[in-house]
């Protein structure tokens, strides 16, 4: 017996678990591009954008709810989730405000390129311009590391879409992983990654190419982030179905460590060594804290 078929979908509110007509992809190019046109000397509507979502069809259905002890449990493992997510943060922060207060961070290249690139990417996405176009970008992006992911899971697609209006995956398999990658792998910063690796195999980069490589870096990084962060208010049943909880803790966690690597890859004053010494002292200084604190109320 063929295993049941759902959809990773990404679209309009009023669209639901229907399925619906899909433009070819030459298509979709075409009217995001003419949509571009149309916002580019105009400020975006966004407001027509208030409902674009991502969802699983199938993975649990609408009228049913989740056990209460899938439910308790998913509250459980993301209440262990704040302690990792709160030590990391404070390493992260800690180590970064004293690599600020050294010149040499501020004077290293590959911050400057790097905070560039996600400096124009900021100022773009409140500008509004080519709105549509960046929002057919992120809805493809998300559809590709869905389909991804599907793949590494050794799941199967059978169809799949893209507009800016929204886009849908169908599979034969979905879980946690396949439905949350696309809230923080940035899938557009690591294909540059993937091209430079591959051009660098046989040609040696020259300074001014890594130099545009950790600008570019900066700028698509900066577009995943605020994409998802748009995004993610706009009710979005992926993180229903995983419960919304849990998927934010795993969501906050997973783009924090992808921070601390690119700062790290940035910044000369900031080692992966370094971070984790730094990590294991805060922990424990957490432990202890919290020890005191329950050894106190006890008494």
């Amino acid at each position: 017996m063929a295993p049941p078929r759902k959809q990773l979908r990404l679209g309009s509110k009023t669209g639901g678990n229907r399925r619906r007509t899909r433009p070819g992809f030459t298509e979709s190019i075409k009217l995001a591009s003419a949509r571009a046109k149309v916002c580019a000397n105009r400020p975006a509507n966004r407001r027509h954008h208030k409902w674009v979502h991502a969802s699983i069809a199938g993975a649990v259905p609408a009228e049913e709810s989740p056990h209460i002890a899938l439910r308790m449990f998913r509250w459980l493992l993301a209440i262990l989730l704040i302690p990792l997510a709160g030590v990391t943060s404070w390493t992260f922060f800690n180590l970064f405000s004293s690599a600020a207060l050294d010149r040499s961070f501020w004077a290293s290249s590959p911050f400057w390129y790097f905070a560039t690139g996600a400096l124009l990417m900021v100022g773009w996405f409140a500008s509004g311009l080519l709105w549509n176009f960046f929002l057919y970008l992120y809805v493809l992006g998300h559809e590709l590391t869905h389909i991804l992911f599907i793949r590494l899971c050794r799941g199967t697609v059978s169809d799949w879409g893209v507009s800016v209006d929204g886009g849908y995956v169908t599979t034969d398999k979905s879980n946690i992983l396949i439905a949350l990658a696309p809230y923080f792998v940035p899938l557009w910063a690591a294909l540059i990654v993937g091209i430079y690796a591959c051009v660098g195999i046989f040609v040696d980069l020259s300074p001014a190419a890594m130099k545009s490589l950790y600008g570019l870096l900066g700028f698509f990084w900066t577009f995943h982030l605020l994409w998802t962060l748009w995004m993610i208010p706009r009710d979005q049943p992926d993180l229903r179905d995983n419960g919304t909880f849990l998927s934010l803790m795993i969501i906050y966690v997973a783009n924090l460590l992808i921070l601390i690597c690119l700062t790290c890859l940035a910044s000369p004053d900031m080692s992966f060594q370094g971070y984790a010494r730094e990590w294991v002292v805060n922990a424990m200084a957490t432990a202890d804290a919290t020890e005191k604190l329950v050894l106190r109320a006890m008494r």
